[in-house]
């Protein structure tokens, strides 16, 4: 697995560490483990489904959903990163 440079170089996690090993644990099947380890992966592999799906098809308000699936995306890393933060 690729070292975090952000954690490398202040000692502190950054917005997406664990996302690599929540991505192995989802290839390897262990959902619950992969949404402990970076729970915003899931709902990033759904925004970028409907990305690719939206460009292709051009589906009507489309970016109207795009726009709501990456606010949620955000809150969930935000809240995310402010829980690991806290339990330092």
């Amino acid at each position: 697995m690729l070292p975090c440079p952000i954690h490398k170089l202040t000692g502190f996690d950054c917005p997406g560490c664990g996302m690599q090993r929540a991505a192995m644990e989802l290839l390897n099947g262990n959902i619950c483990k992969s949404i402990l380890y970076y729970p915003a992966l899931l709902p990033l592999i759904l925004m970028f489904v409907f990305l690719s799906i939206y460009l292709i098809f051009k589906i009507k308000n489309g970016a109207k959903i795009l726009k709501y699936l990456f606010i949620f995306n955000a809150i969930i890393i935000f809240v995310n990163y402010i829980i690991k933060f806290i339990k330092i």
